[in-house]
């Protein structure tokens, strides 16, 4: 059985903050987490439901970082409704609003960056620290899983973690060398203890250049991500990593649905769930075995309909719809 991981980066958006009033809260709220458009909603509450019809579980990266700006409040509105709906909540960590906390910055130093991966490791382990004691106030589990904002870890990230007493990471994206800086190569694509940590990779599909695309909701079509996942079950690989955010089914300056890339997400919940081999899983309930083979997987070869099918809808969902 191949373990499938929807894992959803559950964020509010540090670039359309603009204030620490409770009104800027619910703006940002509406447009980065719930997702609310005149066509409806099509963010948190429409993904839980989508989930609960199928049958199928994810996993909600939190970002708690808000709460420097909002208080505990702004976290709790995230976490209460994904743990009603039974699904799993770990933790997430976008720096960036280190910046914009000014005085009310954690750290000692005052020192800000873009990513995680920017810290010395004293501070790196503070700022993760102060991030799981807020989720956890906040209502969630102690988390056992941690993504990075932007993918930008390193191997000190993986040490805080496990000084944390974290158990996953899945940061390393083999598809974005240049995001992430954990010690592991484009050749790494299955579970493996590194650094004290359980890393699952970000899951990849082979390109016509000889190279790799991350298997990002935005990144690859329906047909695509499919693809990938029925490989991997061919290979008998254990786990399989798929990437969505929070706003990704929207515009959100626009407010628009991006129906594109809604019927992707809603296509791929409803046909992993008629899967044979397959079922989607969490880090709590059914945590990703270590890779058992020597020999490092590969992705699933790109084929040219597949690829241009993807080129004909990137086209279409940027003209239609423009930019998240």
């Amino acid at each position: 059985m191949t373990r499938v991981y929807i894992t959803i980066d559950t964020e509010y958006s540090s670039g359309l903050c603009v204030g620490r009033s409770r009104a800027d809260r619910v703006e940002n709220y509406a447009r980065s987490i719930a997702c609310l458009t005149p066509e409806g909603p099509a963010g948190l509450t429409h993904k839980l439901e989508l989930l609960k019809r199928y049958g199928q579980k994810a996993v909600f990266f939190v970002d708690p970082m808000p709460a420097l700006i909002w208080g505990i409040a702004a976290i709790e509105d995230v976490v209460e409704p994904i743990l009603e709906a039974g699904q799993d909540v770990e933790l997430h960590c976008h720096t960036e609003w280190l910046r914009l906390a000014g005085a009310d910055n954690p750290l000692a130093s005052g020192r800000t960056g873009q990513n995680i991966a920017d810290f010395p490791l004293d501070e790196q382990f503070e700022i993760l620290s102060y991030a799981r004691d807020v989720l956890i106030a906040a209502g969630a589990p102690p988390p056992l899983a941690f993504r990075a904002g932007n993918y930008g870890a390193n191997d000190d990230t993986l040490r805080a973690l496990s000084e944390l007493g974290l158990v996953y990471d899945s940061s390393h994206t083999p598809a974005l060398p240049e995001a992430c800086r954990i010690s592991l190569g484009p050749d790494i694509r299955d579970p493996l203890l590194h650094r004290g940590i359980i890393e699952v990779p970000v899951g990849t599909i082979g390109t016509l250049d000889g190279g790799q695309r991350h298997a990002q909701i935005t990144a690859l079509t329906l047909a695509e991500m499919l693809a990938a996942v029925r490989h991997a079950r061919v290979q008998g690989r254990g786990a399989f990593v798929l990437v969505s955010h929070s706003f990704e089914l929207i515009n959100r300056r626009r407010l628009a649905i991006n129906h594109l890339v809604r019927r992707r997400f809603s296509g791929l919940v409803r046909d992993l769930a008629g899967m044979r081999g397959v079922s989607t899983a969490t880090f709590r309930d059914d945590p990703p075995p270590l890779a058992m083979g020597s020999e490092p997987s590969e992705p699933v070869p790109a084929t040219a309909l597949r690829t241009g099918a993807r080129l004909a809808e990137q086209f279409l969902s940027n003209t239609l719809y423009g930019a998240l």
